[in-house]
């Protein structure tokens, strides 16, 4: 029992397309941002600290001026609110706190030179830088709040973010407008396909589509194509088919009539004779299409190697009897042990049909020779033959030639030529002089 498929998970292009594009747009914008941030910060950073360079320096200079210590004085008025993000002091080199501004701590702000980060004011975070003077005599130590570096940073990512609470909306309206318009085809195509009846095969042919979608439309056309093809096959296989049967049954039916109205048992022997001769001619030709029915599917057979000479030296003795109730001589001549590539079943109904041919296109006291040699075997008989111009047409289906005396129902080449095509195998008909040879060859196992 075959498993069950997996049920088609069905998915929207166009959601996707916009949570992806409009995801991909976003995150690349969020990265942007964040390296706008700490690019900008990181500038700040070295403009800051230019600046307390400066500023302690510039308070170095006027520090040095003084002669007298005592004419530093002190700040204990609040000024400018930047006194707060602000601070100064001024040592001399024996530790003693010469001048501060008004919220920097008694302590040192820092107790190395240069740059250092410090927390000595209580609140949060702060830039510290000290110089000495060339002397050694007075140091100057300013710092100020990281909060107000922060603040500029916070300001120009703020700038950056204000576009993109606008900027994102209006990108995804035009993704979805633009996916929507670009997918239009699609949708035109599948209303086109869907209001086409049942026997409508004909090519789709949109008038404008985009070129992604020209493999699916060709592959869909080639479909349709084979569809047809298909279909149109069947419908001469059951024409053909229901033409062929007609026959038979007609001629049961009569001889049925006939036996019903005999006048005596001899002529109702003969009718019912007729009737047996029709049925088996009808039981012959049903078996015929119930092989082809088979073959039809069967483009993917299984194969396995086989030895072809064994499976022929079985179908010759199978119709042994019926070549010994026509007196023909029915040989097989094995020149190597053959082995091929197939499907038995199949093979041995290529036999069958290509022996029955021959018997019955056989006159009594006729010859039928099998030959088997490496990949390939030969059936040759001693019948009328087929005229070289006609060997193209015995091999299709329910073609009979003209004038010929035995019956059939045009069938038993046009299988053998199936079960050859489907295992890859070369069909040649040729003169016996007189009769026909079918010749197959097989390709290697």
């Amino acid at each position: 029992m075959s498993a069950r498929p997996e049920p088609t998970r069905w998915y929207s292009l166009r959601r996707r397309l916009l949570v992806w594009l409009l995801g991909g747009l976003s995150l690349g914008w969020l990265a942007a941002l964040v390296f706008t941030y700490f690019d900008a910060h990181h500038e700040i950073d070295e403009l800051f600290d230019d600046q307390l360079v400066q500023v302690a320096r510039v308070m170095l200079a006027l520090a040095e001026e003084y002669d007298d210590d005592e004419d530093l004085v002190w700040r204990t008025d609040r000024g400018h609110k930047v006194e707060k993000r602000f601070v100064f002091q001024i040592w001399d080199e024996s530790g003693r706190l010469l001048a501060r501004s008004p919220g920097a701590p008694r302590h040192a702000l820092a107790a190395r030179d240069g740059f250092s980060d410090t927390h000595a004011l209580g609140s949060g975070r702060w830039r510290c830088y000290s110089l000495w003077d060339r002397e050694g005599r007075l140091r100057v130590q300013v710092a100020e709040n990281h909060h107000v570096r922060e603040e500029i940073s916070g300001h120009i990512a703020s700038r950056l973010l204000l576009p993109a609470s606008f900027g994102l909306p209006l990108l995804g309206v035009w993704i979805w407008f633009s996916a929507r318009h670009s997918l239009a085809p699609l949708d035109d195509i599948a209303r086109e396909i869907a209001a086409r009846a049942p026997e409508t095969l004909e090519p789709v042919t949109p008038d404008v589509a985009p070129r992604e979608i020209r493999p699916l439309v060709l592959a869909m056309n080639s479909l349709f194509g084979r569809v047809s093809r298909t279909l149109e096959q069947e419908r001469r296989f059951t024409a053909d088919a229901a033409h062929e049967l007609r026959t038979p049954l007609a001629a049961i039916v009569a001889q049925a009539q006939v036996a019903g109205r005999a006048r005596d048992a001899a002529e109702r022997a003969h009718a019912l004779g007729q009737i047996a001769t029709s049925g088996r001619r009808a039981g012959r030709l049903v078996e015929q299409l119930l092989t082809l029915a088979r073959l039809d599917p069967a483009a993917g057979l299984p194969m396995t190697p086989l030895r072809l000479d064994r499976l022929a030296a079985d179908e010759c003795a199978e119709h042994g009897a019926a070549a010994l109730a026509r007196d023909i001589s029915l040989e097989l001549e094995v020149e190597e042990e053959a082995m091929v590539s197939g499907q038995a079943d199949m093979l041995r109904i290529l036999l069958r049909n290509l022996l029955d041919n021959a018997l019955r296109h056989t006159s009594r006291g006729g010859r039928v020779v099998v030959r088997v040699s490496g990949r390939g075997l030969s059936v040759a008989d001693d019948g009328p033959g087929i005229p070289a111009q006609a060997r193209a047409q015995v091999l299709r289906r329910f073609h009979r030639l003209a004038g010929q005396e035995v019956e059939g129902s045009g069938l038993g080449l046009s299988i053998v030529a199936r079960v050859a095509a489907l295992h890859r195998a070369r069909l040649e008909l040729e003169d016996n002089r007189p009769g026909l040879v079918v010749r197959l060859e097989f390709p290697a196992a």
